[in-house]
């Protein structure tokens, strides 16, 4: 039986390689065959005319250059009939090279999920992939090729808006969520009419822009940059990603776009990478309001030698590459190797043999009809739900409750649920599609439950005059549900914030009802950690919600009435206040670490706030709890080709079925450059029914022992580490020791 797979494996591998042989022999004799001018249409991509994400080229002639070749991609193009339409205009051209379509699908697309911070939140790796899968799906059904996601960027300041858009500010988990999503994309192969190549952006480093300030300046060390930025990206590209977007952002004095460290280095060189990199919005002619480049001609010559294959949006390879070339400062070559790689995509999609495969309007119709894409959306929205406080069992509320009062200005909303960077299409009712929290709590109570509303007051703004009637609302009531939190558009991209607090009156409303005496649940939606310290100091029972998409309302309910057991876990460290951030659970010790909260004298510490979060990374609650016991190293002392096995008990001490994310973490205690006091290296989810017991086994090798020295060398190196098994970065529930001996 072996030697039949290995057999076959050889054959799959062989057949592989030579359809790849077939595809590069078709690039070079098309490549052979077009101009200079057809070849930089390649490069060149145009936005349609709406769902801009920034200043729209206005392009007159755009229909005309379409037939001429001189455009290679498009985006923001939505629905197989004008899809369809602008390739029906490439198919004019004199060597009928289809275009590329483009989208951020970054979380859904008519069927909207959690936004990506709310999935990580899940630690869920199937979940995660199956919400990519479903987008692909439709999006691929209605024209689509490639969506501008997974955005892998590593986020440890909530002030960036874009922390909604990525994992959370842990390399090991962000790198495991990377490798899902490009899975769950581009799904078995490329080609595959329910696949879309993904993009990878962005690269390198966007999250650390100074003072958390969206498009801002980078400054960090090599070591940093290898160890906790570029691994999602590495993990990405391990996944098989199709493409790469460059980022905003100039790193230690370069902007990303001409960065040839990153792009021809690291990327093309170290990393083989042979898909193709596409600029990020006007990035490349944002150059020169960087003061790299002194125009468009020099910034489109720092770009294309840089690695940057493809140009969104600045027109600057279409206006100078080819008097680049005539003036031999560009060498066609580079040109050459941007165009076959872009050509090589198209060729893997099909799109040669048939252009218009990917728009079909009865496959569209079938795939965003689907009933089992919403059911997806609300197993995902309910496993990204974190229950922060649970005082007094108040949740999960009993389904014989007289009268519930529901306030905020989220109950009745419907776009809000669907967060930033969805994608809204022209022929959908969303006040029907979406499952407001209203909605979803009268599909939930029977008829025996009254329910009341009162808005309250608004997200942003001083008018408290819809206080009173929440007020009496909420003394009618037997059990009050506030939700609250920000705008969906308050949250993504250019949407920092200096001040992380619950907008308005929120908080304000949020006292009032309290001191009404009824047993208070408040729900928070954001698509950031948020400040909100009164509420949690105050209030017996916290959700976070963030931003759940299409089932939100039915997601919630679920949780709420304990049809679901929230067992989502924080991946972002909560601040308790704007002046600890940038604050992450895995920073270094330093020389004079604060040994208690109250020790401030002369030790790293703030004089007026305690060091530790609100809230920590990896915490969240349950209905029931959880108890460690028992842990068991297999030696205490190994050689670097030899692992270890961490095996303990894990066992559900409550009264319900429910899921823990157990979390491994290490700590090499002594190296030869600082390391942080813990690091996550691994996890597993697990669902434990009341009284069941489970013995919990982790394997630790040389890999997750391992880290760059300040010679960038990756390596593990001898000495005392220490292995620590929690429910979050901050509850370690149980540690042991363990020597890694020298060779």
């Amino acid at each position: 039986m072996k030697k039949v797979t290995t057999i076959t494996l050889l054959l799959f591998s062989l057949f592989a390689s030579a359809q790849q042989q077939t595809i590069d022999q078709k690039v070079n004799d098309l490549l052979k065959k077009m101009t200079i001018e057809e070849k930089i249409g390649q490069l060149n991509q145009y936005t349609g005319d709406n769902q801009a994400t920034g200043p729209i080229t206005i392009n007159p002639n755009k229909q005309s250059e379409i037939k001429q070749g001189l455009i290679g991609s498009m985006l923001n193009v939505v629905g197989t009939k004008y899809t369809r339409q602008y390739q029906e205009l490439a198919m004019q051209s004199r060597l009928k090279i289809p275009l590329l379509f483009g989208q951020d699908v970054i979380h859904g697309y008519k069927t909207t999920f959690p936004i990506p911070l709310a999935e990580a939140a899940s630690w869920d790796l199937e979940a995660i992939e199956l919400a990519a899968r479903v987008a692909a799906t439709e999006a691929a059904a209605s024209g689509i090729h490639w969506t501008f996601a997974p955005m892998v960027d590593i986020g440890r300041d909530p002030r960036w808006g874009r922390v909604m858009e990525g994992a959370g500010e842990d390399t090991y988990l962000g790198s495991k969520i990377a490798y899902a999503r490009v899975k769950g994309f581009q799904g078995n192969k490329l080609g595959d009419l329910n696949s879309v190549m993904a993009c990878v952006k962005h690269f390198a480093a966007y999250g650390a822009g100074v003072g958390g300030r969206d498009y801002n300046s980078v400054d960090m060390s090599e070591r940093m940059l290898f160890e906790t930025y570029l691994p999602p990206f590495k993990a990405a590209l391990d996944a098989g990603a199709a493409t790469f977007m460059n980022s905003f952002n100039d790193i230690n004095g370069i902007p990303a776009t001409g960065n040839a460290h990153l792009q021809r280095d690291i990327l093309k060189g170290k990393w083989n990478f042979q898909g193709f990199v596409v600029s990020d919005w006007g990035s490349i002619g944002e150059m020169v309001a960087h003061g790299y480049s002194k125009d468009l001609k020099e910034a489109a010559y720092a770009a294309i030698t840089a690695g940057s294959d493809m140009d969104m949006e600045s027109n600057a390879y279409r206006q100078n590459l080819a008097q680049l070339i005539k003036e031999g400062r560009v060498s066609i070559d580079l040109v050459d190797d941007a165009v076959k790689r872009i050509l090589r995509k198209k060729f893997e999609l099909g799109l040669f043999d048939d252009p218009y495969r990917y728009s079909d309007e009865k496959r569209a119709e079938k795939a965003l009809s689907d009933p089992a894409n919403r059911k997806a959306a609300l197993e995902v929205a309910q496993k990204s739900i974190v229950l922060l406080k649970n005082e007094n069992q108040t949740l999960p509320i009993s389904k014989n409750v007289k009268t519930i009062a529901f306030i905020g200005p989220m109950v009745k909303e419907y776009k809000e649920n669907m967060g930033f960077w969805s994608v809204e299409l022209p022929e959908v009712d969303y006040n029907k599609w979406i499952v407001s929290q209203w909605d979803g709590l009268q599909n939930k109570v029977g008829k025996n439950t009254k329910l009341l509303y009162a808005k309250g007051c608004e997200i942003e703004g001083t008018n408290k005059d819809g206080f009173a009637e929440a007020v009496a609302a909420a003394k009618q009531a037997d059990v009050v549900i506030l939700s609250i939190g920000e705008r969906r558009d308050m949250s993504g991209e250019a949407k920092s914030r200096s001040d992380l607090h619950l907008p308005g009156v929120q908080e304000d409303l949020v006292k009032v009802i309290q001191a009404t005496g009824k047993p208070v649940v408040v729900l928070i939606n954001a698509g950031r950690p948020l400040v909100f310290n009164w509420t949690a100091d105050n209030v017996p029972a916290i959700v976070y919600t963030w931003w759940l998409g299409t089932e939100a309302g039915n997601a919630i309910a679920n949780v709420l009435f304990g049809d679901y057991n929230p067992s989502g876990k924080l991946p972002m460290t909560f601040p308790r206040e704007v002046g600890q951030v940038p604050i992450y659970y895995n920073h270094f010790s330093t020389g004079r670490p604060a040994k208690t909260e109250s020790e401030t004298n002369y030790v790293s510490a703030y004089i007026d706030l305690k060091n530790s979060p609100k809230y920590p990374f990896g915490y969240g609650l349950s209905y029931t709890k959880f108890d460690y016991s028992g842990l068991k190293l297999s030696a205490s002392k190994i050689k670097s080709n030899e692992t270890i096995k961490v095996s303990f008990q894990l066992s559900n001490v409550g009264k319900a079925a429910g899921e823990e994310v157990v979390q491994l973490y290490l700590k090499d205690k002594f190296g030869s450059v600082v390391r942080p006091v813990l690091e996550l290296k691994d996890f597993k989810k697990v669902k434990l029914n009341a009284g069941e017991s489970k013995t919990m086994e982790f394997t630790i090798d040389k890999e997750k022992l391992s880290f760059y020295n300040d010679k960038l060398e990756w390596t593990a190196e001898p000495g005392d580490f220490e292995v620590m098994i929690g429910a979050s970065s901050a509850d370690i529930k149980l540690k042991s020791d363990f020597e890694l001996l020298a060779k």
